[in-house]
């Protein structure tokens, strides 16, 4: 059953690239087949596996926003093994319109990262209620998550940035620390899930809030049979998992 995890906002430098990876990476080290697409020219997903060892659990990579060759079509371009269970995307910060909808289309879950920052809480702010509004018509069966990252617990600015996403009804579903675990897995071509565990035991704990949040959603699985090939997913749980925010 594929599942479509769609990691966007329009704010950049907020680290979509680093949780795409990291999800991507986290799902195919516990045996699910999953597939990373990246919607970003810059490429930075499709870079980091480029990188991945060859001994690590494979993902398959599209560079989305390549053209594709002269004799394929989109469609074909898109396509990922039948046995793919997780697809992550990356998506850039700017997107037309056309795009937005072609990325949404059948998620199964929508997860926006935001930095602990007054000018990307209000940005995100707005683009959260503009999300809404176009998933509701394509991608109606998926909730959306915060997550806060590149936080420092007992700072201003994180605790700032809680109380603007109670305020909008939106508390983050997990918050991650800033880390140069992330740095050390990126230059890897590895996720925080496939580095020694003694290591990384804070980063993990972190990202359970996330991982139990995106598999608490359930899909339909006759309607998920009908639509693998664009990867539509069924209903979710409509309530948020809502998680302590305990960084270190």
């Amino acid at each position: 059953m594929i599942r479509k995890i769609v990691v966007i906002n329009s704010k950049g430098g907020c680290g979509k690239t680093t949780l795409s990876t990291n999800l991507a990476g986290f799902y195919a080290a516990n045996g699910y087949p999953s597939a990373l697409f990246d919607y970003d020219p810059q490429d930075s997903s499709f870079r980091w596996l480029s990188q991945r060892p060859e001994h690590r659990a494979n993902i398959h990579g599209v560079a989305a926003t390549h053209q594709p060759a002269a004799n394929l079509t989109r469609s074909f371009q898109l396509r990922v093994p039948p046995e793919t269970e997780r697809v992550i995307l990356d998506t850039p910060a700017s997107l037309k319109r056309m795009d937005l909808i072609e990325i949404l289309r059948g998620a199964a879950a929508i997860v926006v990262p935001i930095l602990p920052s007054i000018i990307d809480s209000r940005v995100t702010a707005t683009f959260i209620k503009d999300l809404a509004a176009e998933a509701r018509v394509y991608a109606p069966t998926a909730p959306i998550a915060i997550v806060a990252n590149r936080v420092r617990r007992n700072t201003r600015a994180f605790r700032t940035l809680v109380e603007f996403l109670n305020g909008i009804g939106k508390p983050p579903v997990a918050c991650l620390r800033d880390s140069q675990n992330y740095v050390y897995a990126a230059e890897q071509g590895i996720g925080i899930h496939e580095m020694p565990e003694n290591l990384t035991r804070v980063d993990r704990d972190q990202w359970r809030p996330l991982i139990d949040w995106l598999e608490s959603t359930q899909p339909d699985a006759e309607l998920l049979e009908s639509r693998q090939e664009t990867f539509m997913a069924g209903p979710a749980v409509d309530s948020l998992h809502r998680a302590v925010c305990d960084v270190q």
